[in-house]
């Protein structure tokens, strides 16, 4: 995989280039551009030759994407994106029983420790196990261990002691100004400690205090994680709308700008109304 970055008129968006089966080389465009969607559809293919594209977008008017010749392939997700701050305005932002279950965290003699993600690390070795006894679908279980390779320093695990023994730890990836909880693995004694709101607390800590201003905490999923859901929101995440998943194919481009909205399944915006997602006992 190569990537590269493209700069124009106050906008800027990185590219990755894979090779994918029977398309050849594609390009990828993962929330971006930075700045004005309307101006980046514009421009875009001054900076790119024939390859097809395959664009992650930011929060948009599918209008805008089908009328540039992009084909819908994936409706979009709604991400709990956390501001991060000073210590008080973050605790501030959070539910009283979230928070409360903190206290009761830091009232215990856990120990916290961070360091660089290590190769066949138990969380990883966790997490591609319960991925297949539970049937979820994501990033492979090895994807933070890449990154973590490709980025050195860049992935980190805040883990949680509790007399000598492990006994919940976390994955957290730093890419500019954001970061992004990628793992997360609550042992018994853990959950009943409430070990895995201090590890966040701790990480969310630690990133202010390097100058990040926002924690990714990933897909809410008020449906099938629906505990999980409102332990994200229990932080104090705000619920924020994605764009969707589109392909640019110069050969299927004039057949998207004729696609109605009501095919495509976008309504005024991408992925139409969003879903309400409401705050109350928290996932432990």
């Amino acid at each position: 995989m190569t990537h590269h970055v493209c700069n124009s008129s106050g906008l800027s968006w990185q590219v990755q280039s894979k090779g994918i089966g029977g398309f050849g080389l594609v390009d990828l465009v993962t929330r971006g551009p930075v700045g004005n969607m309307e101006a980046w559809l514009q421009h875009w293919q001054q900076y790119h030759n024939t390859t097809p594209l395959l664009l992650n977008a930011p929060p948009c008017r599918s209008d805008l994407l089908r009328n540039h010749g992009f084909w819908p392939l994936i409706t979009p997700v709604t991400l709990g994106i956390t501001d991060l701050g000073g210590a008080q305005n973050m605790r501030s932002a959070m539910g009283q029983k979230w928070r409360n279950r903190l206290r009761r965290a830091e009232a215990c003699k856990i120990k916290v420790k961070c360091y660089d993600l290590q190769d066949r690390h138990w969380l990883i070795a966790t997490e591609d196990t319960q991925a297949r006894q539970k049937g979820y679908r994501g990033y492979p279980a090895g994807f933070s261990t890449m990154f973590g390779q490709i980025n050195p320093g860049q992935a980190k695990v805040f883990e949680a002691q509790y007399q000598g023994e492990i006994i919940a730890g976390i994955v957290v990836l730093l890419h500019r100004r954001m970061a992004t909880w990628q793992i997360g693995h609550n042992l018994p004694e853990g959950r009943q400690l409430n070990a895995m709101n201090l590890l966040l607390w701790r990480a969310m800590c630690w990133l202010s205090e390097r100058g990040y201003i926002q924690l990714d905490l990933g897909v809410l999923n008020g449906k099938d994680a629906e505990a999980l859901t409102r332990f994200k929101l229990g932080i104090g995440a705000n619920a924020q709308r994605q764009g969707g998943t589109w392909l640019y194919m110069n050969t299927l481009a004039p057949l998207a700008r004729r696609l109605p909205s009501r095919l495509s399944g976008f309504r005024n915006f991408c992925g139409g109304e969003p879903e309400t997602f409401k705050v109350s006992e928290p996932f432990s």
